[in-house]
């Protein structure tokens, strides 16, 4: 396929603080106190000067270099303030990069805020207008899909109402159906999805799923659910701090993100670290997910048990046993299940303990899981030593089909829900 997005070593700098005072006359007097090693004379008696920082840069984007096929779906995951937005903007055009260079071949739509290219006094009807007219659409062309986009966002009875009268999932319903439907070449989709419903951001999926595949048309994803990005992206960068870290397939872009680019996803190690998450009753030492031969994995067979397994120290003898425990969560962040610890071991003298759980098969459902790793005591209330929540991660998938088929009984679909649990069944004739 051709290649439709080509970036080379992009960066993009910003200064901090506020740059200018907004008059010719306050800034002559400003530099003239500075040029004197005078303090600031336009401060206000008290007020300290935080707002000059003048020289002091931060990179949102720092030598990012990837291209991007005809037809891919590409996701772009990290932390908040990892520089995702900024490479959006710079793609759709909205900002200049400092240096790189950004070579694009088509039209691009984009969907960066609520309410983008939107006019908020105008009527949905014609902003549907003014979004196609924006992206080079002829007024034909825009009246051919005005049903079909109407239809799509669900708000036909608002549709001569201002958008300034809409809500958020209102204003995203309308704006994502234009996007998607006046036929860019390229989409670029950033977090506003979450404002919408859960029916809403479904049908979005299933939408950009059509856009790419059946009609070849580009789409560029941010996401902080990873659940989303997994089920629509076949590709993912994980950006950390404004470098691009990896760039691979989606679930190890998902791994390393639940891993916040630290050790591997399924296993780390505090126990050479100046320092470890913990207090003076206990630390972390180190984490990992294992197979059923003692090996680190990061995938495992739906039907094949694994074992999540805790290294940690009591620093100092505790009148009673710690409770060690495992929070699992799904790509949504939601809680799974969270599992402990017998308190009643004789576990309370200092020194350096392993905590080792059997999670059996088929329990979990396809999807990449995060696992949290916890230390708490029920002394006079609760005490929480430690608590890191995304830790580890893994990922279940039905590696072998053949036990996919016999599980199911011949059903090849997806199957709902965090967990999926083989249970005992019976069914008999009864008359």
């Amino acid at each position: 396929m051709p290649t439709v997005i080509q970036v080379e070593n992009l960066s993009k700098s910003y200064q901090l603080g506020v740059i200018g005072t907004g008059t010719l006359t306050n800034d002559l007097k400003l530099w003239w106190a500075k040029a004197r090693g005078k303090p600031n004379p336009l401060l206000r008696i008290g007020e300290s000067d935080h707002g000059n920082r003048s020289g002091e840069t931060i990179w949102a984007l720092k030598d990012v270099s990837f291209e991007v096929e005809q037809g891919e779906i590409l996701g772009i995951i990290g932390r908040n303030g990892a520089g995702k937005s900024t490479l959006l903007k710079i793609l759709s055009r909205i900002t200049a990069p400092t240096s790189g260079k950004v070579h694009i071949k088509g039209r691009i739509a984009s969907l960066l805020e609520v309410g983008t290219g939107f006019h908020p006094e105008l009527t949905g009807r014609e902003n549907i207008y003014l979004n196609g007219a924006i992206l080079g659409m002829k007024k034909t062309e825009i009246a051919r899909k005005f049903d079909e986009i109407v239809a799509f966002s669900g708000v036909e009875t608002y549709i001569d109402t201002p958008v300034k009268r809409y809500s958020s999932g209102m204003y995203v319903r309308l704006a994502f159906a234009v996007a998607a439907h006046l036929d860019p070449e390229i989409l670029m989709i950033d977090e506003v999805l979450a404002v919408g419903d859960a029916q809403f951001q479904k049908k979005c999926l299933g939408k950009m799923d059509d856009v790419a595949h059946k009609d070849g048309r580009t789409i560029i994803f941010v996401s902080h659910n990873m659940g989303m990005i997994n089920s629509l992206c076949n590709r993912g960068i994980f950006l950390d701090a404004g470098v691009a870290v990896l760039d691979g397939l989606v679930l190890e872009a998902i791994n390393r993100y639940y891993n916040n680019g630290m050790n591997s996803p399924f296993a780390l190690d505090y126990s050479h670290f100046a320092s470890q998450p913990g207090d003076d009753y206990a630390t972390l030492l180190a984490g990992c997910i294992e197979d059923d031969n003692g090996n680190a994995v990061g995938e495992v067979n739906i039907s094949a048990s694994f074992f999540v397994k805790m290294k940690y120290e009591l620093r100092k003898d505790v009148p009673i046993s710690p409770y060690a425990n495992f929070h699992v969560y799904n790509p949504q962040g939601q809680v799974v299940f969270v599992t402990g610890s017998n308190r009643q071991l004789p576990v309370n003298k200092a020194g350096i303990y392993e905590a080792t759980c059997a999670i059996p098969g088929n329990l979990l459902n396809n999807d990449t899981y995060s696992i949290g790793l916890a230390l708490t005591f029920t002394h006079n209330g609760i005490h929480v030593s430690f608590f890191e929540q995304n830790a580890l991660s893994v990922t279940i998938r039905d590696i072998i089909e053949e036990t996919l088929e016999e599980r199911r009984s011949g059903y090849s679909g997806a199957v709902p829900g965090a967990v999926r649990p083989m249970l005992k069944w019976e069914v008999n004739k009864i008359s």
